[in-house]
């Protein structure tokens, strides 16, 4: 039944994974792709890049993050469902991290959206816009790695949900 209803809202959902700059090392941005092109066989996935602020030395950290969450603010479409990647997020297992793309897919959700922000994090208008947090550990990544673990995570999340072999308990 759940793979029937994946399929169903395969074409109705699409997975965003939307982060501030762009990825500089190369081996983890392939990675990176090679698992946005493997999870989307199950349902789209799209990796967006939101340029950074250029010039940082003459502004504070606040008003980075200021410009930053105007061009995110800007890229997203009104019925979004945004999932802020944040030290201060809910953990999850892989498993409910599947639950919960499962949960938002058969909702009848047109897209899903995970953020990771720039160096300083997110706005405040950020942080209002949010529908939930996400921590990934409480260990601290860069963001190009946490750019791929997510990627990952996502792809590892839909072979669950298929009961495909990828992930083991």
């Amino acid at each position: 039944i759940l793979q029937t209803k994946l399929r169903n809202f395969r074409e109705r959902m699409k997975i965003i994974l939307m982060a501030v700059g762009r990825m500089q090392n190369e081996p983890l941005r392939e990675l990176t792709a090679e698992f946005v092109r493997r999870a989307g066989r199950y349902m789209p996935l799209e990796h967006v890049e939101i340029a950074d602020v250029r010039s940082t030395r003459s502004l504070d950290a606040t008003r980075q993050k200021q410009l930053e969450g105007e061009r995110i603010l800007a890229a997203l479409q009104p019925g979004d469902r945004l999932v802020l990647l944040d030290e201060r997020g809910k953990e999850m297992t892989s498993r409910e991290l599947s639950v919960s793309i499962e949960r938002a897919a058969v909702s009848g959700l047109k897209r899903l959206v995970y953020l990771i922000g720039g160096p300083y994090g997110f706005s405040e208008e950020v942080y209002g816009r949010a529908d939930a947090k996400l921590s990934m550990s409480r260990m601290t990544f860069t963001h190009e790695m946490a750019r791929l673990f997510l990627a990952e995570q996502i792809y590892r999340a839909m072979t669950i949900l298929r009961g495909e072999p990828y992930h083991h308990d």
